[in-house]
């Protein structure tokens, strides 16, 4: 039988519906109505009894959703239940800003390894883990199983970088270099820009003051 195909939509609002159950959950909710839920979260009743129907819907008629069931099942859904090894390229500003980030760990996602090609920064430990150089990359690869990579180099080394952990078996690639990345099919890229978000959110505000300003 094959899988059904979800929409990347319906995937990208998934993380959404669990962090905001983890918050239900902290707020000893038991269980939540579509309507309710719908409230909290700026999305149609409808859109999420679709979204989870997907999945098998979940919900009962009269009863709504349990809050931890459904935290669960959509935790297992992303893959959260499983560890997930990762290393991060590029010890920068950003790099160790995300090393230095302990939510990944209650996610699932293990730090393993941060590697950068600067030998001033060899050595310098970030939250209990060293850094080391490039060249030790495909060795760590291989004794680690490491399934993620976080990229976070500067453009002209993106694409070189990505080509050495594909041929070493990466899985995955979370991108924060100012360029887009093409993989194969086996591999999974993730392009993130924080700029472009940053001017998503000039223009909404630009848009805000003059829609004040005429009035």
């Amino acid at each position: 039988m094959e899988a059904k195909e979800i929409s990347k939509a319906v995937v990208k609002r998934l993380p959404r519906y669990y962090r905001y159950l983890g918050e239900l959950m902290e707020e000893k909710v038991e269980r939540i109505s579509s309507n309710d839920l719908s409230k909290k979260m700026h999305v149609t009743a409808s859109q999420i009894r679709q979204d989870l129907n997907n999945f098998g819907g979940f919900g009962q008629q009269g009863y709504g959703y349990n809050v931890e069931y459904l935290y669960t099942e959509i935790g297992k859904i992303l893959g959260l239940d499983t560890i997930h090894p990762m290393i991060i390229l590029g010890a920068g500003n950003l790099g160790q800003a995300l090393a230095n980030y302990g939510d990944f760990e209650k996610r699932g996602f293990r730090l393993v390894g941060i590697f950068d090609v600067n030998p001033v920064l060899e050595g310098i430990s970030v939250r209990g883990i060293e850094i080391q150089m490039i060249s030790r990359l495909p060795e760590f690869m291989k004794e680690n199983q490491v399934e993620i990579a976080i990229l976070t180099l500067p453009k002209n080394k993106a694409k070189e970088m990505a080509k050495i952990l594909i041929e070493n078996g990466i899985k995955a690639i979370w991108n924060f270099a100012h360029t887009d990345l093409d993989a194969p099919e086996d591999v999974i890229v993730e392009n993130v820009h924080l700029s472009e978000s940053l001017m998503a959110l000039s223009y909404n505000l630009s848009q805000y003051r003059n829609e004040h300003t005429e009035k």
